[in-house]
């Protein structure tokens, strides 16, 4: 069984389908867990809401974290994300199509680990989901996190 689930943090379903599509057509086959806003996502994360009783020893591999978000937005997920020692170290990255500068500087400030932009071209995000997908889930090396349930 592949236990490398992603968790995407994405309020627009369009965006949704485009990056499951775009994961499945590179051959990314791993389960990825849709979270809608910033509430679900950290409900997801610490097994709390609807997700009280997952099984809280399968983290995610990777966390793509959209930043415009109802309910809690991105940066403050992200910082709730590292000031818990459960996740503090689990790998997040931000696929946005925010242009501001200023989301840049804070993800960084806050820890993610990367700052990605969504391009608006098909073919051009199909390369960077693929990318994504190779460095993230193949080549790098997570830390270990606290698994316990």
């Amino acid at each position: 069984m592949n236990e490398k689930v992603i968790l995407l943090v994405e309020d627009n379903p369009d965006d949704v389908d485009l990056t499951l599509r775009a994961l499945k057509k590179n051959n990314i086959m791993n389960e990825v867990a849709v979270a809608q806003d910033g509430a679900e996502a950290l409900d997801y994360l610490f097994g709390t809401g609807k997700y009280a009783g997952r099984n809280m020893n399968i983290m995610p591999e990777v966390v793509l974290l959209d930043l415009k978000l109802p309910k809690v937005d991105g940066l403050e997920v992200l910082q709730r994300i590292r000031a818990d020692e459960r996740t503090q170290l689990l790998p997040i990255v931000i696929l946005t199509s925010s242009k501001e500068e200023l989301d840049v500087i804070n993800g960084y400030k806050l820890g993610a680990n990367s700052y990605i932009r969504k391009p608006v071209d098909w073919n051009q995000f199909m390369e960077a989901v693929r990318q994504l997908g190779l460095y993230w889930l193949v080549l790098n090396v997570p830390p270990p996190l606290n698994r316990k349930a």
